[in-house]
């Protein structure tokens, strides 16, 4: 029988591609359960519902069915029940639904006006505990109201610094609290408070009579970010006690020790140094010493931090092994992200799951004697893995989009390390376009990422291979500035936008520019956040590139500061004060100032709901371009955020990916 001939990859396929992601283990380690998301071609709705798979082998099989958003499966400790955020009541916000393990109906149980996150179950499988946002009242009111919800929104009144956040909105009034759910009547507690302050990450202790919980309780938390403090309070709420013996900085994700004596959690020490590692930290809860970072010597940024358009992975909170001496924790390393081992007294350090992909969601059975986890790959979307704890063997229990891969011709691709500008060894990828021929030369687009303090690496890229699939050599590297490769790397370009990192990128340029497939006159550029304010820096500072995609871009830090989400705190990405206490630094490090020297042909990209780069932002570069006589575009894409590319309406996306093409084709074809 003739194989099937291969196809080349196409935007289109944005509608075909499933989406993985909330892999949880049962308590027995006989299953996981997961959720799929999809997207309806007709409606552009992206629907997910939730998948069951056998840990012994067999079929997955679909668990919960309907057009609508299924989310956060959390098994009951008893492995009976699964709790899950659902939209199938049609109108408000998601709500808490339960559903038998061993088949049945799923029941709703909660109504909440508000926004609800599940956290877990309690260790007696009596309650839920959860985090909660309520509805403001004017925002019920109208909703009840059919006439008010018709005309919409009248007025937007703030006093707080932080009033908007790029992918949600402009942020309510109510703040985020706590609160318990009867798991048999639907029954909620609200356990805090307050119109100033958040209540985030809970945790149940072991014994189920504590929560632990981190809140900025500072007077005005805006204006001092890293405040964070852990506190604990009883189960059912009640007086509130701070745990005085952590350091000043951000923190997240608690978690107990099995004996409920020490918490772990993921942060850093200090204020405003957004380049430092985030560590893994214990602190004990009687507070009879100071918390311990436990990562800090081995130089590790403790998150899954890997960029993909495709199914992020998630950072989790640190799973404590079952006899209390040793912490599993995710790190980002070279390109991936990895599983690794500490003991509580920081001295021993292992692999369990090393280099190879992105590691997302990791969840343990209660033995401990299995571990199921998301893991993608450069040549995979995410897909369900178990690992036996202290064996090697790997089982690969979903193939979500398997007929899909079966169908297309992937390009291939080649890892490189090179020496970056200050003689840094560097970490880089060639991908190739399918039927390469070594002896022809080919146009080559150099995709820059976002962040900054992120990274690329081994994992699926659509956008990737899709040019790669129309005939591009792509590359794409973590210059100094990144994740992956230790502070010192990341904190290069603290107050040097433009600097380092240019000068890494540049070094990058120079070692394709001399291969012999590549055509030296036909190399483009592009990159979307940070990846476009070093695109727009680029033609800014040389021409040596025929064309470029400058996508949601950094252009202007001075009317940037103020009127981004993150709002105020670039002045200390760029070492600069505000923009009243120094124009010349924020100015200087803008490359708009620069784009009157521009010769490269430059497309501007922009979402018009962007709030993290507003679309004021891509006007500027837009204009200069302009007035400076160079070829320009303007693309602007209604309602998305500035995640288009890996969450946006799927029509968009793909209109997104064609008018790079279009742009590429034209200057390098």
């Amino acid at each position: 029988m003739p194989v099937p001939k291969k196809r080349l990859i196409t935007a289109e396929d944005l509608y075909a591609l499933q989406q993985l992601s909330d892999v949880r283990i049962s308590p027995d380690g006989g299953h996981v359960v997961y959720r799929i998301q999809r997207v309806d071609r007709k409606t552009e709705k992206k629907y997910g519902n939730l998948w069951i798979v056998p840990t012994a082998g067999g079929e997955p099989r679909q668990f919960t069915y309907g057009n609508q958003s299924d989310s956060s499966p959390r098994w009951s400790p008893d492995g009976n029940t699964i709790a899950f955020l659902s939209s199938r009541a049609g109108n408000g916000n998601p709500q808490i639904h339960l559903i038998p393990f061993d088949g049945g109906e799923a029941r709703k149980l909660t109504s909440i006006d508000g926004e609800i996150d599940i956290v877990g179950w309690s260790p007696d499988g009596r309650k839920i505990l959860c985090s909660v946002r309520k509805m403001d009242p004017e925002d019920l009111e109208r909703e009840k109201d059919e006439q008010k919800k018709k005309l919409g929104v009248v007025v937007r009144h703030f006093d707080r610094l932080f009033y908007k956040l790029d992918g949600y909105g402009y942020l309510p009034h109510e703040r985020t609290h706590i609160w318990v759910i009867d798991a048999r009547t639907g029954k909620g507690k609200q356990l805090t408070d307050g119109t100033v302050h958040d209540e985030n990450y809970p945790v149940y202790s072991p014994d189920g009579r504590t929560i632990a919980f981190i809140s900025n309780r500072s007077e005005e938390p805006d204006a001092t970010p890293e405040h964070d403090e852990i506190f604990l309070m009883p189960a059912d709420g009640g007086k509130q006690r701070k745990l005085e013996n952590t350091p000043l900085g951000m923190k997240s994700m608690l978690a107990f020790s099995p004996d409920g004596k020490w918490l772990a959690y993921l942060g850093a020490e200090g204020e405003h140094l957004d380049y430092q590692n985030i560590s893994l930290w214990v602190v004990p809860v009687d507070g009879s010493e100071p918390a311990r970072n436990l990562t800090k010597k081995y130089d590790l940024h403790a998150q899954a931090d890997v960029i993909t358009d495709f199914g992020a992975a998630e950072t989790v909170a640190p799973v404590w092994s079952n006899d209390g001496k040793s912490i599993y924790f995710q790190a980002a390393v070279h390109g991936s992200t990895v599983l690794k081992r500490i003991s509580v007294d920081g001295k021993n350090l292992t692999e369990v799951i090393g280099e190879g992909g992105a590691l997302g969601t990791v969840s343990f059975d209660a033995s401990q004697k299995h571990v199921a986890y998301f893991y993608g790959s450069m040549h995979d979307t995410p897909q369900v893995h178990l690992r036996e704890l202290g064996g090697s063997t790997v089982r690969y229990l979903t193939h979500i989009n398997r007929d899909y891969f079966a169908s297309v011709k992937l390009p291939k691709v080649e890892e490189v390390w090179y020496k970056g500008a200050d003689g840094t060894d560097l970490q880089g990828w060639i991908m190739f376009p399918p039927n390469f021929d070594p002896n022809k030369t080919y146009p080559s687009i150099f995709e820059i990422h976002g962040g900054p303090w992120t990274q690329y690496g081994k994992f699926f890229m659509h956008e990737f291979n899709y040019f790669a699939s129309n005939g591009y050599v792509v590359y794409f590297t973590n210059p100094r500035g990144g994740r992956g490769y230790g502070e010192k790397h990341s904190k290069a370009i603290w107050g040097d936008f433009g600097g380092p990192d240019y000068e890494d990128l540049m070094k990058f340029a120079d070692l394709m520019a001399r291969k012999p497939y590549i055509d030296s006159k036909r190399m483009g550029v592009t990159g979307g956040s940070y990846g476009g304010f070093m695109t727009l820096w680029i033609v800014g500072h040389t021409n040596r590139f025929k064309s470029a995609v400058a996508q949601r871009s950094v252009t202007n830090w001075v009317s940037m500061w103020g009127s981004s989400d993150f709002n105020w705190i670039f002045q200390f990405w760029a070492k600069s004060g505000s923009p009243q206490e120094s124009m010349d630094k924020l100015w200087n490090m803008s490359p708009v100032k620069y784009l009157g020297e521009t010769k490269t042909p430059t497309l501007i990209i922009h979402n018009e709901h962007d709030h993290r780069c507003p679309i004021e932002q891509g006007e500027q570069a837009f204009v200069a371009l302009k007035r400076a006589g160079v070829e320009t575009e303007f693309v602007r894409f209604p309602e998305e955020p500035h995640g288009l590319s890996r969450i946006g309406r799927t029509d968009r996306r793909i209109a997104r990916l064609n008018h790079i093409l279009r742009w590429m084709d034209k200057y390098l074809k």
